[in-house]
């Protein structure tokens, strides 16, 4: 439920004292401080222009505007509803912060909206250094600051999507669609958006061959399903293998819709992506699971894509090696 929304149910329940709002015990009144230990909801619903918008400004500034910072700071402004952004707003904003205004005078809820934005965005920008070729053709690395999560699909592979978390499922039971599908073709690379660790390997009869992996502070979940019958995974992935963002990790496929392993009853070739995200371990794998909508994340990582290299015996691998850090 969105803030504006929020805010007219507490007259109704002023007699109560309390109120929750996306898992934090809120003291109606003024100060309406944040009492509880962790998030229990949210929606992530900013729009692509407004992530692209905001990273520009961290790299530009080398991080001295931090972009979660600076989308939380206007989410204080709009209560939370992304339908009035405007790309002036957030300019001035990032001005603010650049001349050094402290984002402690954004808004009382600027905390919740960090925490929340950042445990979707925290870790995809940052320092890196990846491999490249030169004019004169040697492999040299090449130190960079900015986008360091890639789009799940491989550079040079085809593929369609649309806004379709939320939408109506019927295998099984009635259900909302808690993920986002790329369609494309099957046997097309499948990258790890970023990197961490393989915790879960094998088959479930709604997302066939899937792969989860976690990421490195533990507050992501990345779920990749419907991957290719028979040769389903890269070589050699397990489980507790940590990852590299734009390792590949496995190939597209349409299994799944079955409890026999191994079933391709999906009808169109395509890649379902999940994100979880976990404030407290009680939340993985329960009945209050954090799954949020990655349409727009997805436009903005289709800009940074990670190149593969296909070897004879049909599997591909990253061209060039990558580095999270400084070196």
């Amino acid at each position: 439920m969105r803030l504006r929304n929020w805010l007219l149910l507490v007259a109704a329940v002023a007699a109560a004292g309390l109120l929750v709002f996306a898992g934090y015990r809120m003291s109606v009144g003024s100060d309406a401080v944040p009492t509880s230990d962790y998030i229990r909801y949210v929606e992530f619903d900013v729009p692509a222009a407004a992530l692209e918008r905001a990273l520009n400004a961290d790299v530009r500034t080398e991080g001295e505007v931090g972009w979660v910072d600076l989308l939380a700071a206007l989410a204080c402004r709009y209560g939370g509803d992304w339908s009035r952004y405007k790309s002036a707003d957030l300019d001035a904003i990032a001005a603010e912060m650049e001349c050094g205004q402290s984002t402690a005078e954004a808004g009382k809820y600027f905390s919740y909206y960090r925490e929340a934005y950042g445990a979707v965005l925290d870790g995809m920008l940052g320092d890196f250094s990846e491999q490249k070729t030169d004019d004169t053709g040697n492999t040299v690395w090449q130190y960079s600051y900015g986008l360091k999560a890639f789009c799940p699909i491989a550079k040079g592979f085809s593929y369609s999507e649309s806004d379709d978390f939320g939408a109506s499922r019927s295998y099984g039971y009635k259900r909302r669609h808690l993920g986002h599908d790329m369609m494309g073709l099957t046997g097309t690379p499948i990258v790890a958006v970023e990197s961490g660790t393989v915790t879960m390997l094998g088959w479930n009869q709604y997302g066939g061959w899937r792969v989860g992996i976690r990421s490195d502070d533990g507050r992501r979940y990345w779920y990749y399903a419907h991957l290719r019958q028979d040769r389903p995974y890269a070589a050699g992935l397990a489980e507790g293998q940590h990852i590299t963002a734009g390792d590949v990790i496995g190939y597209m496929g349409r299994t799944g819709y079955s409890a026999t392993e191994n079933v391709s009853n999906i009808v169109t070739p395509h890649l379902h992506i999940g994100l979880e995200l976990i404030f407290d371990e009680s939340q993985f794998e329960s009945d209050n699971e954090i799954w949020v909508n990655l349409y727009p994340l997805m436009q903005l990582l289709a800009k940074h894509t990670c190149e593969t290299v296909r070897a004879e015996d049909g599997e591909y691998t990253r061209r060039y090696a990558f580095e999270e850090g400084t070196g």
